[in-house]
């Protein structure tokens, strides 16, 4: 008799009961317990994640990011290549773990004169992979649970998530705007604090206030007044003062920046962080590094080295070249940090015709290289949804790159939850591009405004 193929009865109840056990046993094995940690709770959203995306979808131009679409000046990419391509093999290895000695160096003398301070390379000076790790460290060394810690709104997005992960609790001021002079567009410098309002954030359990000036996305320069404001609440409270000024070489309309550690009482309880990606134009080498007293960088540098531990070697050598020129040529026309707000200030200056051309009330930035501009005109054109969760100025931006191919970032994502809703009739652009780049920015808006008015 011929068997049929397949299986028998018997080899399929086999095989289904060793599935049952094989399924037993997945479930057995399978994690139930929550992997994420509490920390990382409210802090995994990011509109960047989205935004970025999205313009990696459709042809645009890019006035979103904050970074160059233009090479750095060559004698940065110079001193690059010597370091990656000369005869000191030791540039390829390990170099000393909290700053490769010829930055430390430069660093400590460049800004040891403009703070007033005589600063010792290996115990005031800490090199990070970039400013964003300065950040970190600050909050993870300084922070504890049941700390506050005062953000100034609108403030840089990871600001918020950063205290929060390090157990401490955000608490927000805002700079206020007020109307601009009939006729002219508002600035930056409309924005201001209000002493008592600043003031009444300052409790017995602030640790610390984070400063950021040039303001990144407002562009505000603070004043040598409003600095003083902020160093009397410190000193008077016992505070720390984290002061962000990566931006510090783009100030413009002849404005100063003022480096609040250099102010009578300041340096013992401040960090000034920097940034060598923003100075040179080489965001991707990511070189940062923090100036401050040793009693408050000794516990920056003890997180540094149970996390990154270290930065790349030849990208420090070649900052700490690039300094030497600088340091060189300080205050001198010759000096890049002069020839880049010179330049800065003329494409700002270019995206401000470009955007009042088309409709939008840009708000003119005193530093940096962003600009905020109100869209309250375009709701005509991209209808408000007062009943969505999704705040106008993202969906606008969404909207902007899909039909008119032009990247910007929302202003709600520079706000706490609470405030979003107040200032999403705000986008933020760029400007630290190439001309081509704020030529097909110009031609985009031109087009647009063709559009507008039915020509």
């Amino acid at each position: 008799m011929l068997r049929r193929s397949g299986l028998s009865l018997g080899q399929y109840f086999l095989r289904r009961k060793n599935r049952a056990r094989f399924s037993w046993y997945l479930n057995k094995t399978k994690m139930s317990r929550p992997v994420q940690a509490r920390r990382l709770e409210g802090v995994d959203k990011n509109i960047w994640v989205e935004i970025v995306k999205l313009a990696a979808t459709y042809p645009n131009v890019n006035l979103g990011q904050g970074f160059p679409d233009f090479s750095p000046p060559d004698f940065v990419k110079e001193a690059f290549v010597k370091a990656v391509s000369g005869e000191n093999i030791m540039l390829h290895q390990y170099t000393r773990a909290f700053g490769h000695p010829a930055l430390v160096t430069n660093l400590a003398c460049f800004f040891g004169k403009l703070l007033g301070q005589e600063l010792d390379p290996m115990t005031n000076v800490l090199v990070t992979v970039g400013a964003y790790e300065a950040l970190f460290c600050c909050f993870q060394a300084l922070v504890d649970e049941g700390d506050e810690v005062i953000i100034i709104e609108p403030f840089f997005d990871c600001y918020e998530p950063m205290v929060k992960m390090a157990g401490g609790t955000p608490v927000f001021v805002q700079l206020r705007s007020k109307a601009a002079e009939a006729g002219k567009l508002m600035s930056s410098g409309d924005w201001q604090l209000d002493p008592a309002e600043l003031a009444s954030r300052f409790t017995k359990q602030t640790k610390a206030i984070v400063l950021n000036s040039p303001n990144n996305p407002l562009g505000k320069v603070f004043t040598r007044e409003e600095m003083e404001l902020i160093a009397d609440l410190c000193m008077k409270h016992d505070v720390l003062c984290i002061s962000d000024e990566v931006y510090e070489w783009m100030v413009y309309d002849g404005k100063e920046h003022i480096r609040i550690a250099s102010l009578p009482g300041m340096w013992d309880r401040t960090i000034t962080i920097g940034s060598a990606g923003k100075t040179f134009s080489t965001t991707g080498w990511k070189v940062g590094w923090t100036l401050g007293p040793d009693r408050l960088l000794k516990h920056l540098r003890t997180v540094h080295q149970n996390s990154v531990y270290h930065c790349p070697t030849a990208a420090q050598e070649a900052v700490a070249q690039a300094f030497q020129r600088e340091l060189d040529n300080y205050g001198k026309q010759d000096s890049y940090f002069v020839q880049l707000a010179q330049e800065l200030q003329q494409k700002r200056d270019w995206l401000v015709r470009s955007l009042v051309a088309v409709g939008m009330k840009p708000i003119v930035p005193e530093g940096t290289y962003f600009l905020m501009a109100d869209i309250s005109e375009f709701k005509s054109e991209v209808p408000d949804l007062p009943d969505s969760d999704e705040p106008y100025d993202s969906r606008f931006i969404k909207w902007m790159i899909i039909n008119k191919g032009l990247v910007a970032i929302p202003v709600s994502a520079f706000y706490s939850t609470p405030h979003k809703r107040n200032f999403d009739h705000l986008i933020r652009f760029c400007f630290v591009k190439e001309e081509a780049t704020l030529k097909a920015a110009e031609d985009i808006l031109q087009q647009w405004s063709l559009e507008k008015t039915g020509q």
